[in-house]
């Protein structure tokens, strides 16, 4: 073997390891932007559980207005004609309107818990990447 033989296998040898450098960095970018675009879809979905417990809130909201109204009078009728003094019975129905309305945002917070609308597939999916292009540099 002679010299000029040592540096073209040499010559060689750096251009399948840069081929395969360029290779890796490519499949790195590659996956990156996998991870981007399942990023994008996972918050998109978590939007939609947004908009949809909100939703539910405020229909919630207006819905319940007019019923709830209309049924503290009844109550509050009904005991007055039990014979309670008309400050107990329109006492008694507001606090009944304030548990309703208790359970009614306490359902809608908890919907709305940050825990629920974290992108944890996401966010798995970057650790594991991470290991990956750690182990790839390696």
């Amino acid at each position: 073997m002679s010299i000029k033989h040592d540096i073209e296998t040499g010559k060689s040898d750096l251009h399948n390891i840069s081929g395969l450098v360029g290779d890796a960095m490519a499949q790195v970018a590659k996956l990156f932007q996998n991870e981007v675009d399942l990023a994008k879809a996972e918050l998109a979905e978590k939007v939609q559980k947004l908009g949809g417990a909100l939703g539910l809130l405020v229909g919630g909201a207006v819905l319940v207005i007019p019923t709830i109204v209309m049924a503290l009078f009844a109550l509050s009728s009904a005991l007055i004609s039990a014979g309670w003094s008309s400050a107990l019975a329109y006492l008694t129905s507001a606090i009944v309107a304030a548990a309703i309305s208790g359970t009614l945002f306490a359902v809608g917070i908890k919907r709305l818990d940050a825990r629920t609308l974290t992108p944890r597939e996401t966010i798995r999916q970057l650790e594991k990447d991470k290991d990956t292009v750690k182990g790839m540099v390696r």
